[in-house]
This record gives structure tokens, sequence and C-alpha cells, in this order.
């Protein structure tokens, strides 16, 4: 028996990095998972993985900062699987600009991916939720969100904090339909997301000081990420809301 045996997930940001991982290790313990974003290709890439465990998938093409993509990719889950029991909020995106080189529209990417989607996709899944009665809501927040911020990340580290943010409004008003609502702060995981934008110079640099400041001398890998929404998505932590955990290694900067 599975943890998950039954359950029915969505993951946003599902084609690559800590999106895919997690949605592996749900079908690993049972689950049926839809993966969605932006990128087809990478979707059905982690569908067919996810079949070849023995589980259903489907890979739904999705804008989640667009409320109608939204419904729709919900809508398609509830027709193909009949219910909806756990929600990963993890697509985000990084655009690093200074505030004086910062554009309009660069902080509404940032911040209609990161945050707004959040909210678009908890509230379409909410209404399916709050009839069965059970739930659980994972939102992928950052240390970036919660304190000491690197330079050029305004824009990101405003949207993890309103992450954080929405994870305590949100268990509040859906714990009374036997809801759970957490959010994960990662700290630097090997993904592509913290390479964009720098040269491999100051890609190695970054990491060496990354791990200085842990008190595990490592960075993390996205199964760190995934091992922990397992724990969150089962009857595990049945009696855990409105926390956001951070998985970093122990940074001794953020103590």
């Amino acid at each position: 028996m599975g943890k998950l045996d039954q359950r029915v997930a969505i993951v946003t940001g599902g084609g690559t990095g800590l999106g895919r991982s997690i949605a592996l290790e749900f079908a690993q313990a049972g689950a049926d998972v839809v993966v969605s974003s932006r990128n087809l290709a990478n979707l059905e890439k982690v569908a067919e993985e996810i079949k070849a465990l023995g589980r259903r998938s489907r890979a739904v093409a999705t804008n989640v900062s667009i409320a109608e993509q939204v419904h729709n990719m919900v809508r398609r889950t509830v027709e193909e699987f009949g219910r909806i029991d756990i929600l990963v909020n993890n697509a985000g995106i990084v655009r690093r600009a200074a505030l004086l080189e910062m554009t309009e529209e660069l902080w509404d990417d940032v911040l209609d991916t990161d945050l707004k989607s959040v909210f678009l996709c908890t509230q379409a899944v909410a209404r399916y939720m709050m009839e069965q009665r059970s739930g659980k809501v994972i939102n992928i927040a950052s240390i970036s969100g919660r304190g000491h911020n690197y330079p050029g990340l305004a824009a990101y580290s405003t949207a993890k904090a309103g992450i954080i943010e929405l994870t305590k409004c949100y268990a509040k008003e859906l714990g009374p339909y036997g809801i759970n609502v957490n959010a994960i702060a990662p700290g630097i995981i090997q993904t592509s997301i913290y390479k964009v934008g720098r040269t491999p110079e100051q890609i190695k640099e970054f990491e060496e000081e990354t791990i200085r400041a842990t008190v595990l001398g490592k960075l993390g890998v996205p199964e760190d990420i995934a091992r922990l929404a397992l724990f969150l998505a089962s009857e595990d932590s049945s009696f855990i809301s409105g926390q956001t955990i951070p998985v970093d290694g122990g940074r001794t900067d953020r103590m």
C-alpha cells in the first residue's frame, strides 16, 4: 500500500526540476498525477514516466496566470479522474533586475506566474476539495521570501513572501473543510533556476558561497523537496497546516 493510493494530484510546473521530481514521488506512492506547465513536450515526457510506474497521468498545457486556462486544467482533471486530493503550486520563474532596470512587464510576469497562480489554482481546486471535505494544498515558496535576499530578486522575493502569507490565509479559511495548506521554502536546489542569467564562473562562485553558508556543506537536490512534499500530501501530516518549512541545508544566514 502506498501513502497516496487512490489519490489524485495536480502538480503545476510539472515538466522539469522540482515539479517533475514531486510528480514522480507522488506516483511512486500510488497517486495518479496531472502535470501542467506551458511546455507540453516536457509534460508529456513526465506523464509517460508516471505511466511507466503503473499510475495514470495527464499532461495539460496551462498558463497558470490565466484563470480560464486554470479552470480548464481543473475541469479536465475532475472529468478524467473524478476528484482532486492534492494540489502542488510549484510553477515559478526567476527574472533578475535591479530597481532602475526593472520594467513593469518583467514585474508583472514574475508576480503573475509565481504568486497570482497560487491564488487562481487554489481557488479553482478548493471548490472541489470543500465538497469532499478533504484535501492537501502544498505551495512551493523559497527562503528568498523569508529574509535576506540576493540583489536583483525583488520581484521573485516579493512573490515568494506573498506565497508564505497566502499559505497562512488559506489554511485558516480552508481548515474547517478538512483541507491542509502548507508551504515548502527551498534553499538552493540543483536545478536550472538559479543558473539563469549567470555565467559558468558565476554559477560556480554562487554554489561555493551557498555551500559555505549551510551547516550540512552541500546543495540540495530535487528529491529533498519531493520527499517533504510527499509527507505533506499524505496523512502523516494530518495535524499540520499553515506552516512554511525551509529545506535549505541549514543556512546559517537564515537561522
